[in-house]
């Protein structure tokens, strides 16, 4: 038995470490506009807001899977936060109005609602691998919420450092906004087709 545990353990590991990626990049570009103690202060809140509902969607994860619809959503709402992200990144990069840009709470915000339209992905994959062992989904999704605030902080002093990194960081996000459109219309048609 804990051997199973340790192998679904390891799965999950593996995946957190390959998925932290993606929202590590949205993070990083969420709060590039704020100063270095406000930028820790919305990773962290809006890290911990991302954790509080990950893992409140890796409980209810098999009946997530069951709402047509959810991935289609989940990707309308993530190019909604392209398009605030696009606004953001045509904005001068230096002077007063750079570092104003930005609020605290809008930083929060953006984080917490990419988060949730990208960490689906991450929580069904963890959910999967998991195999119903229970410590082994909240310790996974735990560890890719932690792996994402780590990544975040140095994506966003890269992203402030390189300015054009960011728009690849933009363009990585509407990818997977339209691959979670795509995937979820055809899950929708599907879903009618079915009837």
């Amino acid at each position: 038995m804990l051997l199973s545990e340790l192998a679904a353990l390891l799965q999950v590991v593996l995946i957190d470490l390959t998925l932290a990626g993606d929202n590590a990049v949205v993070i990083g570009l969420a709060v590039t506009g704020l100063p270095a103690k406000q930028r820790r202060l919305a990773i962290l809140i809006g890290v911990g807001g991302a954790a509080i509902l990950r893992i409140g969607f890796g409980a209810i994860t098999l009946q997530l899977l069951q709402i047509v619809g959810l991935l289609l959503a989940g990707g309308v709402l993530l190019l909604w936060v392209c398009w605030k992200m696009f606004r953001e990144l045509r904005r001068p990069a230096h002077g007063a109005r750079a570092k104003g840009a930005v609020s605290l709470r809008d930083a929060i915000v953006q984080i917490i609602l990419a988060d949730v339209s990208m960490s689906l992905d991450n929580v069904l994959a963890v959910a999967g691998a998991a195999e119903g062992h229970l410590w082994v989904l909240v310790l996974g999704l735990a560890l890719s919420v932690v792996l994402m605030g780590v990544a975040a902080n140095f994506v966003a002093r890269l992203l402030e450092k390189y300015r054009w990194i960011a728009w690849i960081g933009l363009l990585i996000v509407l990818f997977v906004a339209l691959r979670l459109i795509w995937d979820g219309g055809w899950d929708v048609v599907n879903h009618m087709g079915a009837r």
